[in-house]
């Protein structure tokens, strides 16, 4: 019992603070810094979208409005909408912007596939319906594939929090930036496991297709061409804004949906998790781990329990831990405005640890393809446009 205690605690403690701390400190001792400088490659933006009548008119005038000089192309697809999208794209369109209108909802990994296939442009920019570019943002980007051997390129996402309940907005503020910041130590080490995937540039002679049905693009794309033998980077200075759910429910589900997407990632491309991935140390230690954490959790609490019969210290261990959990619970709860800022960061941690137990049960025993796991029990107030 002692030594699941003590494993377990070193793992917890190993993923959420030795591994940063050691990427920062390769970051700090062994820097590999890339070349950046003004380019103006050809550029082709890929958008799929799933019922995003709503948001499309404006999100069109977006991009073409965009400051980048040599935006070559405009990559409609339409994912099998039923809401009007396909006869919105089916209207005449400005000269830049190509339109594809599946039938057959087949999943953003379906639709992003019939976008590079199309694609002729030199640098390809993957964006979503909702995130907003901000000014001189794509040039930004572009300028890191001034180093050749930089083949992805990932900008910097700022989230936009008004109206946000606690949790929720702990997640989005601190988890996030605790998040970039592990991500920029990665590139500068060597490259991050994963990118922001509403906004982030490959080149177009690197593109992988991707598995039908696959959720996480920004893993699978990047890992693909690190497997090439090229870098992903992010660059700090390419920004873009976004808004995530606003109540920890929704956000709930959204996390169950990216951690279940990991599960999959690892089935569909088995080789990620070999000496192929060069990153195989980061993708172990940044996202496996997190994948293993809520068991380490409850074999903690349980071996304490036992073990505190006997000896004050792990008693104490239990009695903390499970102070912990009732704080959690109460931030989640409670609505008293005090006590949820307060308990944020814990219940924001039992949220993320939560979902990547139900993201297991999700990936095991969905019906049908993965990534119609957006349809079981689809959250009000977080639409399909904004998944898209």
């Amino acid at each position: 019992m002692k030594i699941l205690f003590w494993l377990s605690l070193a793992g917890i403690l190993y993923t959420y603070v030795g591994y940063p701390i050691v990427m920062w400190m390769l970051a700090r001792v062994r820097p590999r810094f890339w070349k950046t400088a003004p380019i103006s490659p050809s550029v082709g933006i890929v958008l799929a979208v799933h019922n995003g009548a709503m948001l499309l008119p404006g999100k069109i005038q977006h991009l073409l409005s965009l400051d980048y000089p040599n935006i070559q192309e405009i990559i409609l697809v339409s994912d099998g909408s039923t809401d009007g999208t396909a006869e919105l794209l089916a209207a005449e369109q400005p000269p830049r912007v190509k339109t594809i209108v599946l039938q057959q909802h087949g999943g953003k990994a379906v639709a992003i596939n019939a976008g590079l296939a199309v694609a002729t442009a030199e640098v390809i920019v993957f964006v979503d319906i909702r995130p907003e570019i901000g000014p001189g943002a794509i040039a930004q980007l572009v300028s890191n594939f001034a180093d050749e051997k930089v083949g992805c390129v990932s900008g910097n996402l700022k989230l936009r929090q008004e109206g946000h309940d606690a949790a929720s907005a702990a997640i989005g503020g601190f988890y996030w930036r605790y998040e970039q910041w592990i991500r920029t130590c990665e590139a500068v080490t060597d490259s991050p496991v994963g990118v922001y995937g509403g906004f982030y540039a490959i080149r177009r002679k690197l593109a992988v297709r991707q598995p039908d049905g696959m959720i996480l693009d920004d893993m699978f794309q990047p890992l693909s061409i690190i497997r090439q033998g090229y870098r992903s980077v992010v660059d700090p200075n390419a920004y873009v804004y976004d808004i995530w759910p606003k109540n920890v429910g929704n956000e709930f589900h959204r996390k169950v949906r990216t951690l279940a997407g990991n599960f999959q990632l690892f089935q569909l491309a088995p080789w990620t998790l070999t000496p192929q991935n060069r990153v195989l140390f980061q993708l172990l230690s940044h996202k496996v781990m997190r994948l293993i954490v809520p068991y380490f959790l409850v074999l903690m609490f349980a071996s304490a329990v036992i073990l505190g019969v006997h000896s004050p210290l792990y008693a104490i261990f239990a009695v903390l831990q499970g102070l912990g959990w009732v704080i959690a619970l109460a931030g989640l709860g409670g609505r008293i405005p005090v006590i949820d800022r307060v308990a944020a960061p814990a219940s924001a941690l039992l949220v993320l640890n939560a979902a990547a137990v139900v993201g297991l049960y999700r990936f095991l025993f969905t019906p049908g393809p993965l990534w119609k796991i957006w349809n079981l029990n689809k959250p009000a107030g977080f639409t399909s446009e904004q998944r898209s």
